[in-house]
Order: structure tokens, then C-alpha cells, then sequence
């Protein structure tokens, strides 16, 4: 048995930011327009009119202030409202393959690692730019990786459920050096023109390297454990899929083909599941809430995680103990907490333990307790 190690992680940052007013601009454009075309109907009863949002109604909701995004002129489109991506031949690398491999690069370097030295890669994400083949492979070839790919999808668990699935591999010998990527290009599966969800995403790619502790080139986390749960619920969900052209609308514009969630049940119903994973977890690894020094978790909301982390410390926490990125990135699906932790955790000393922990639709919650060597 080998002990599995984080050795290196790596954020890709798109160039385009979309601010709330910029958004609110472009959403209260849409409504107008939609409210006109149907003014007979809502006179009538029939329909209710669209709601204006706003800039405060967003931050209230979700603490978010931002978000970075691949393409924002197709989203800011008042009469789109989704983003404009080149249609790319079979022979190209495909759009989530071009962002992981950024995020690869800066994770291998800081691991001191190149491509050849992976024999895994695991692309997690919340939507697949296809079914087959797996974008894991189209990423292992563009790092010029031995070994083998998978794609794998938890939704907003994905990459805590892909650090598992790595450090157990690690850990059992089958394989020397993992990347776990998440390229979350959000901006294609979410419903903008939907004022309770149209601010909530952002794109991104992260990437984990995980590897064996005896073959660490430099300042690494050692993985002391990893959780998973999942519980079935419909309040998160996103019908898309190939048996799309076999229902019978067919291709229709069906709004539960995109985002679609119950915010109030997902907030009651996740924040004492997650809470309570978080201890069991804890508890079982014999760490005491007081001795994290930090907790990397899932960015889809201010207020979720403020309950999370007083209900873990018994407290509120700290920003140190709980730093967000939120604000500035917006909800990145699996991505958030493996931006929370590559950007706020330089600064842990050796022997500071703390939890990487990502949760969502399933519901599923996966945890990781690490250690600073």
C-alpha cells in the first residue's frame, strides 16, 4: 500500500468577466421584451409577467458579485442569452480538452511533474462536451500520458468523487501519478434567461495531481482519508442526454434540457446532510472540528457554506478558516473547491490539517482530509 499525496493543483481563468449589473442589463432586456410580446396574456391572466432582476437581489441570494466565462457577447445577446463557441471539426481538440490542459500544465509544474509521468487522468465534470470518447482520453493524449482516462460526472461532487477514485488507485499500486481535471464550461448548460438561476455559474478548469508520497518533488498534501455519499433527489437536474430526439417534443427547446433546480429544498435539504458527512467523516479520522485550520468547500452559495462551517466548528468561521472565491468566480460546479484550495492553502504548515469538500446534485457530497507534510 502507498500513501497518495496532493503534489500539485492548477486553475485556468478565463479572459471574459461578466459583472452583475453587466448581466442584470441584458436579463432585464430579455424580460421587457418577453413581457411585450405577451402583454395580451398576462392582461388577460394567463401568464405572469417577468421580473425584473437586479444586482442586489443577486448578491443577496448567492454572495456572488462576478463570474469569468469563455464567450460573454452571446450571453450578454438580450435575444440569445447563451454563448457563441466555433463549431470545431472531429479533428481538433475539443473546447474541454483546450481548457483542461491549461489547468494541466500549471498543476504538473507545480508538481514538478510533465505529462509523460501520469498513467491516470480522470475528466471530472458536471456536463460532457459529448458522450464518447471520453474527453479523458482526448486529455491524455494532449498530455502525452501513458496509462489510462475516464470520464467521470457527480455534478458538483465530481472532482472530490475523482480524488477518491485517484488516491485509491494510487494507493493500491495500480497507478503512480493521477491528474484529476475539471473543465466546467458551465455557460453551455445554464438556463440565462431564468432569473432564479441566471447568475449562479461561471467557467473554469481546474487540475489535482495526485501521486505516491516516496515520489514527491516538493511540498505536497497528504490525502489521510476521502468520503463519498450520494442520496437521489430531483432538485437539482438537467435532462439533456441522447435519448433527447426520442421523447416526443423531440428537439424541442425544453427548459429542463438546461440547469434546472428547487433552491429552497436543495438549501434545507443539503446543509444537514453535508454537515453531517463532514463530522461522521472527521470523527471517523479522528480529527476534533477545532483542529482543522482550514476548510476548502463547495462555492454555490455564501450563506449554504456559513451554515456548513458553524455547524462544523460550532461557530462562525473565520475567513482564513473558510476563505471563498465566490464572489469573484461564481458557482464552478466540481471546480470550487479546488480553486478555494489552490488559491488558500500556500500559506498551511506542516502537520495543519484541513477538508476539501464538494457537494450538489444527486445529492452527493464528497470530502477529503489532508495534512500538510
Amino acid at each position: 500500500m502507498y500513501q497518495p499525496v496532493i503534489s500539485g493543483t492548477g486553475v485556468f481563468t478565463p479572459s471574459e468577466v461578466i459583472t452583475n449589473d453587466e448581466l442584470v442589463v441584458a436579463f432585464n432586456a430579455y424580460a421587457d421584451r418577453m413581457n411585450a410580446e405577451n402583454a395580451q396574456a398576462i392582461a388577460a391572466g394567463e401568464m405572469t409577467a417577468m421580473e425584473h432582476s437586479s444586482s442586489d437581489f443577486i448578491f443577496k441570494a448567492s454572495g456572488i458579485e462576478q463570474r469569468y466565462v469563455l464567450e460573454k457577447e452571446g450571453i450578454l445577446d438580450s435575444t440569445r442569452m447563451y454563448p457563441r463557441f466555433r463549431q470545431r471539426s472531429d479533428d481538433e481538440p475539443g473546447l474541454m480538452t483546450e481548457i483542461a490542459l491549461k489547468a494541466c500544465a500549471t498543476a504538473l509544474e507545480q508538481a514538478g511533474r510533465t505529462g509523460t509521468d501520469v498513467d491516470l487522468v480522470i475528466c471530472a465534470a458536471s456536463n460532457m462536451e459529448r458522450a464518447y470518447p471520453a474527453v479523458a482520453i482526448e486529455i491524455q493524449q494532449g498530455l502525452g500520458a501513458g496509462g489510462f482516462g475516464f470520464d467521470m460526472n457527480v455534478a458538483c461532487s465530481s472532482a472530490t468523487f475523482g480524488i477518491q477514485a485517484a488516491a485509491d488507485m494510487v494507493r493500491a499500486g495500480s497507478v503512480r501519478c493521477a491528474i484529476v481535471v475539471n473543465p466546467e464550461i458551465t455557460s453551455g448548460h445554464l438556463e440565462w434567461r431564468d432569473r432564479d438561476c441566471h447568475f449562479i455559474f461561471g467557467d473554469v478548469a481546474t487540475a489535482t495531481v495526485i501521486e505516491r508520497a516516496e515520489d514527491a518533488k516538493g511540498d505536497h498534501f497528504v490525502i489521510r482519508s476521502t468520503r463519498c455519499a450520494t442520496q437521489f433527489s430531483n432538485n437539482i437536474r438537467n435532462n439533456n442526454g441522447f435519448l433527447r430526439r426520442n421523447r416526443p417534443d423531440g428537439m424541442a427547446d425544453r427548459r429542463d434540457m438546461q440547469f434546472m433546480q428547487n433552491g429552497r429544498k436543495v438549501f434545507k435539504e443539503v446543509v444537514p446532510m453535508v454537515s453531517a458527512h463532514i463530522l461522521n467523516h472527521l470523527e471517523q479520522e479522528g480529527v476534533a472540528p477545532e483542529q482543522l485550520r482550514r476548510m476548502w468547500l463547495h462555492q454555490a452559495n455564501k450563506a449554504m457554506n456559513d451554515f456548513i462551517g458553524k455547524k462544523v466548528l460550532g461557530r462562525e468561521p473565520t475567513r482564513d478558516e473558510q476563505p471563498n472565491i465566490l464572489q469573484d468566480y461564481a458557482n464552478t460546479s466540481s471546480a470550487g473547491s479546488i480553486i478555494a484550495f489552490s488559491k488558500h492553502s500556500a500559506d498551511m504548515q506542516p502537520g495543519d490539517i484541513g477538508l476539501i469538500c464538494s457537494f450538489g446534485a444527486g445529492y452527493s457530497v464528497g470530502s477529503v482530509v489532508v495534512e500538510r507534510a
